[in-house]
């Protein structure tokens, strides 16, 4: 009987786990599918001026496109908080779950390339620094 017992308790402790692995494998597949998102929002910007050429006046075309760059990096840093804030209450049990610092690191590279991208899209006016 009290075997019986071990044994659903086992059981039970063993789903648990893979439960876990289950949820921080889906975090990551989350976190992954943010920073699709974030991507996609700084593509709009090279996409919206491609397709729209020059507008008038030039600083709409960079007002409209500095939104959607600095919400890629909007999003880019809410997924990984949120990934982190997950990541911290789980623990691995069969698998290795990627580590925290690479979801902060990828997430501050977003930003860094995001804060960039404005910088020369406000600077650069054909590649020069002023304009003409």
């Amino acid at each position: 009987m009290a075997d019986d017992r071990q044994d659903k308790t086992d059981l039970a402790t063993e789903r648990t786990e893979f439960a876990e692995d289950r949820t921080i494998m889906a975090t990551e597949r989350t976190f992954a599918g943010w920073m699709r998102t974030a991507f996609a929002a700084i593509g709009i910007e090279l996409a919206f001026r491609a397709v729209f050429g020059e507008f008038e006046p030039p600083w709409l075309a960079r007002a409209i496109a500095t939104l959607f760059i600095v919400a890629g990096a909007v999003l880019a840093v809410a997924a990984q908080r949120r990934a982190c804030r997950t990541m911290d209450r789980l623990e691995s049990h069969q698998f290795a779950a990627a580590s925290i610092p690479r979801f902060r690191l990828l997430a501050w590279a977003v930003v860094i390339g995001s804060a960039m991208l404005v910088a020369g899209l406000w600077v650069l006016n054909d590649g020069q620094i002023a304009a003409s």
